[in-house]
């Protein structure tokens, strides 16, 4: 979108200050003239010349300047995010989820050093397990607080500084010597792994339309669950086989790389951020020439017009001037969502969506263990070696994401160019509106609680290969739930997507943190299979919501002034 006059809104006009010399007349393509009275008319273009402001966005054309004493400033730095070559955008996605991985691998890997932690500070194992419950604390609530500094100065310095926070929390955890300490620590840990998640959905919109976000969003989440099973997988050899502490020292080793990684090689991707250097820039290289003598250049009076004027220029991007105080942010980003979530129906039985089935997923962490110590006689090492059907799920649950799409596309293009008369299935299709991203989750879900019934109901009379199957489909179920929450929140309500998908986060991290503290008292008082029959009765009920909103969502999306604001 162009920028001169011709083409702003009446608050986007050009804006001009300073003072000049005279009554400035139009004379053509190259200068004003100016008159006096008391000399003839002269062209003039000086320091005390006016200065005009336009605003600039990614799509201005930048007025031609020929010979200049300054060397022009090297803009390919701040190309639109959404432009960039592939290569580059993968390289930025693979940052995001090695990140995303390593921050799910912190939350899986606590457990099983803590029969380890409770001897040594002689507490519960209950007690020990809050760990994971401040970890998800730090991990619901910094968001809230870390997004606005996103959105002033950008991802770069938030990721590097949540990296650094995040090696600090483990290395805390790695050397406490009190059970207050690594409570304490774990919070840390989880501020800090926190932006590794949340923000990093924000990168994905960085980089990708809407039409083209499925694919990184399907890696992203497989990358989350992936390193949720591969953290117990890893700690249940070590905490076997060595002190609890090396645990941890792995995990400092492993997220000192992952932060290095995010310094050297990950690049800005937040638009407004890379507008507002550009205009920078621009700017610091007018000045510059206006010191070595050279003035003024060629704006063009409109789109529909050959006709240009000579004119002293600066750059202004329109976010800047709209972003509100931090502090007004801070308290936006942590209102906005809890408004949300009280008053739109659909962000609130999504987030409880979500938060049950990632409560179910942290309450593996306790019930994988015991159940299968109990029933099979593994030790610890072998029964979290269980958790590796966790990573083989996400790793499933990723590829067909990937694939379901484009073989719907397949089949919708099939359908136009072949099909004449197109079933009613095939025409009540709507890939374009947000209720498509719902699809294969209605069916997909049953996968959580089919898992939850197939896990109680098999172990202990069968081989334990089979509730290990069991695992591995429930954690699909639970992979299809949290990637139709997140493409769903985020193209029904977009530029409030930010705060609906930070309902979901507050509830899912704090629902989760909670479930390990009564997992085994839960599966011991209802024995193995009452428990997950509750849990998969839940869960079957909560399948509903999906179909609810591919049938109903258009109607309750156009009551909700937050969606409908967007139609």
């Amino acid at each position: 979108m162009a920028s001169h006059e011709a083409n702003l809104a009446d608050d986007e006009k050009p804006r001009t200050e300073g003072t000049s010399p005279g009554i400035v007349e139009d004379v053509g393509n190259d200068a004003h003239r100016v008159t006096t009275s008391t000399q003839s008319p002269i062209i003039i273009m000086d320091s005390s010349t006016p200065t005009t402001y336009h605003y600039l966005t990614f799509d201005t054309p930048l007025p031609h300047i020929g010979d200049d004493p300054v060397p022009q400033p090297d803009l390919q730095r701040y190309t639109n995010p959404l432009e960039w070559p592939e290569s580059r955008k993968r390289i930025m996605i693979a940052i995001s989820c090695l990140a995303t991985n390593f921050a799910a691998y912190t939350a899986g890997s606590y457990s099983p050093g803590t029969r380890q932690m409770s001897e040594e500070w002689g507490v519960s194992q209950v007690a020990v397990l809050a760990g994971i419950t401040t970890f998800c604390s730090g991990f619901a609530i910094a968001p809230m607080v870390l997004a606005p500094f996103s959105e002033i100065n950008g991802r770069y310095p938030v990721f590097v500084g949540a990296g650094i926070l995040f090696v600090i929390g483990q290395l805390c955890c790695a050397v406490t010597r009190s059970y207050v300490g690594m409570l304490l620590a774990r919070l840390t840990a989880g501020v800090g792994s926190s932006v590794f998640s949340t923000m990093v959905g924000g990168v994905v919109a960085d980089l990708y339309d809407s039409a083209g976000r499925n694919t990184p969003m399907a890696l992203f989440s497989g990358f989350a669950f992936f390193g949720t099973g591969l953290g117990p997988l890893v700690s249940g050899f070590v905490a076997q086989n060595t002190s609890w502490r090396w645990i941890f020292w792995i995990q400092v080793i492993t997220c000192s790389g992952i932060a290095g990684t995010v310094m050297l090689f990950f690049q800005e991707t937040r638009g407004s951020i890379l507008l507002s250097r550009k205009a920078k820039a621009l700017n610091d290289w007018y000045e510059a020439r206006e010191e070595a003598g050279a003035y003024g250049c060629e704006m063009p009076l409109g789109t529909t017009t050959q006709k240009s004027e000579l004119q002293r220029i600066r750059w202004i991007v329109k976010a800047d001037e709209e972003r509100e105080t931090v502090l007004k942010m801070i308290s936006i980003s942590v209102y906005r969502p809890f408004h949300l979530l009280c008053t739109e129906p659909v962000v609130f039985f999504f987030s409880l969506w979500v938060a049950f089935a990632w409560a179910v997923l942290y309450l593996t962490f306790g019930s994988i263990p015991l159940v299968f110590q109990t029933s099979y006689g593994f030790d610890l090492q072998q029964s979290n070696a269980v958790f590796a059907a966790l990573s083989v799920g996400a790793i499933l649950a990723t590829v067909y994401s990937i694939y379901q799409d484009r073989l719907l596309l397949r089949y919708l293009g099939y359908s136009a160019a072949k099909v004449q008369n197109p079933s009613r299935l095939r025409q009540a299709i709507d890939l374009s509106s947000p209720e498509g991203r719902l699809y294969f989750a209605c069916l997909e879900s049953i996968l959580l609680p089919i898992g939850l019934f197939w896990f109680g109901w098999s172990q202990g009379s069968s081989h334990w290969i089979v509730p290990t199957m069991a695992i591995a489909c429930s954690t699909m179920g639970i992979y299809s739930v949290y990637l139709a929450t997140f493409n769903y929140l985020a193209d029904s309500y977009g530029r409030y997507s930010s705060s609906a998908l930070a309902a979901q986060s507050f509830c899912r991290n704090m629902l989760g943190g909670i479930f390990p503290l009564f997992t085994t008292k839960l599966f011991n008082d209802l024995t193995f299979q009452g428990a997950a029959s509750l849990l998969g009765g839940i869960a079957a009920i909560l399948t509903v919501v999906p179909w609810v909103l591919t049938f109903y969502g258009p109607r309750i999306r156009a009551k909700s002034k937050f969606a409908s604001a967007l139609t």
